[in-house]
């Protein structure tokens, strides 16, 4: 069984389980899911600052304690929909502590979704998707978390050992890309089910998610 961690913040709880809904219809096995919600995360105590788009910001980095240190756990953002099959990433690990989507690229933008600030730094949106050998993570304790600064976290100053994973495992929706067959659709400037991103690049496989997330039989 893989588990999947996914950042949950409130204003984005459709994104949650959409994203959810959407690696469930495509998995070839099971998926266990971890919501990253503040709300049941006791051990995280970090005041949360301006620059900040989203609860999840930094207690992403509790995806290996939450696992206890043990097996392979991926996390992502939850303004993310699935395409393909979860466990395909599998293939890919390489035995190092971190695997990430190596981007290299500017924000475009200077605001990005409810008018948060794009913040510019090396290594953006590496860690909006991450395949953790849990094991090599230890460092990664609820202490380090709340304390390291955002700079030691994101730009992975916590590891030696940061592995690639393919461009397709975190396709960046109104950026610059690689061409590539995405399977994790990443809309890190707003997601559909904000009104003034609802026909976005790639919106109709969300809307699709979310219809089937929604589904009631009559």
């Amino acid at each position: 069984m893989i588990t999947i961690c996914i950042g949950y913040d409130y204003k984005e709880s459709v994104a949650y389980h959409a994203l959810c809904q959407s690696i469930m219809d495509n998995a070839s096995g099971p998926v266990r899911f971890v919501p990253i919600n503040l709300q049941n995360l006791p051990m995280f105590e970090r005041e949360r600052d301006d620059k900040q788009s989203t609860d999840f910001s930094f207690s992403r980095f509790l995806t290996p304690y939450l696992c206890d240190y043990q097996g392979i756990a991926l996390f992502m953002d939850c303004d993310i929909v699935c395409v393909g099959d979860v466990y395909e990433i599998l293939k890919e690990v390489d035995g190092s502590a971190v695997q990430v989507v190596k981007h290299h690229y500017t924000p475009r933008t200077a605001k990005k979704f409810l008018g948060n600030i794009q913040s510019v730094y090396p290594k953006k949106n590496w860690s909006s998707v991450m395949l953790f050998d849990c094991s090599q993570c230890k460092v990664l304790t609820p202490e380090y978390v709340n304390w390291a600064s955002g700079m030691l976290l994101h730009q992975f100053m916590w590891t030696e050992s940061v592995g690639s994973l393919e461009p397709k495992w975190n396709y960046l929706v109104g950026e610059d890309q690689p061409e590539c067959s995405p399977v994790l659709i990443h809309y890190t400037l707003g997601g559909p089910y904000f009104t003034e991103y609802q026909d976005c690049e790639y919106s109709s496989q969300w809307f699709s998610a979310f219809q089937r997330a929604v589904n009631c039989a009559q």
